[in-house]
């Protein structure tokens, strides 16, 4: 009885090995595209789509905004993405004229918990929420310690953990709100601006479990 269980097992599991293995895509550049993301029709799982433009494997959101994918952990199921740049002499999002990052919500991916959040130049309305808008703020190292940051001092800055279903989908910015933000993965207690994580890190859902 056990063998016959061993053998239904393994008749189980190795199509489904070499479906994945098969269905892989080639690698963009010089990083590999493991299953299920799909940079064409004929590879991965067609929701799971990332694209490859000039040997760069990026994501594209909701609202058609592209971000560099900067590293790929395929066991985790995640990878991060690159944060938009600050235009220093405004303290502007190079994503600010669609609103900042949004993910559909029908998609597989969202926005990992792993992520702090600095948001900057943002309006006195953000008091209102549960922000960390104080003076100790650890947006405030990113201004003075990291030049980006630079041409965000003496506006109003706001830091958050992004620990809410709430804000999975999206990094809201806007005019009257806020309009620049970084990220930084998996940030560490001490750690000073110079070795912070950067990036947006983002999740998937398993395809059998879509």
């Amino acid at each position: 009885m056990m063998k016959v269980v061993v053998i239904l097992v393994s008749m189980f599991f190795i199509p489904l090995a070499l479906s994945s293995a098969l269905d892989q895509c080639s690698n963009c550049g010089n990083m590999e595209v493991p299953y299920p993301l799909s940079t064409s029709d004929n590879c991965g799982v067609s929701n799971y789509r990332v694209s490859c433009n000039n040997g760069s494997l990026e994501f594209l959101s909701e609202r058609n905004s592209y971000y560099k994918i900067l590293s790929i952990d395929a066991d985790a199921s995640r990878f991060i993405i690159s944060p938009p740049k600050i235009e220093r002499k405004k303290c502007y999002s190079s994503d600010l004229l669609v609103k900042g990052l949004k993910i559909n919500e029908s998609s597989p991916f969202s926005i990992s918990k792993r992520n702090t959040v600095m948001l900057f130049n943002c309006s006195n309305i953000v008091l209102y929420s549960p922000l960390n808008c104080s003076s100790n703020s650890l947006c405030r190292q990113y201004e003075e310690k990291i030049k980006e940051g630079r041409g965000c001092r003496n506006t109003l800055c706001c830091t958050y953990l992004k620990d809410s279903s709430i804000t999975s989908h999206f990094i809201r910015l806007r005019v009257g709100g806020c309009t620049a933000y970084t990220s930084v993965v998996d940030l560490k207690a001490g750690d000073p601006p110079t070795s912070w994580n950067y990036g947006i890190e983002l999740q998937w859902v398993p395809p059998n479990f879509c």
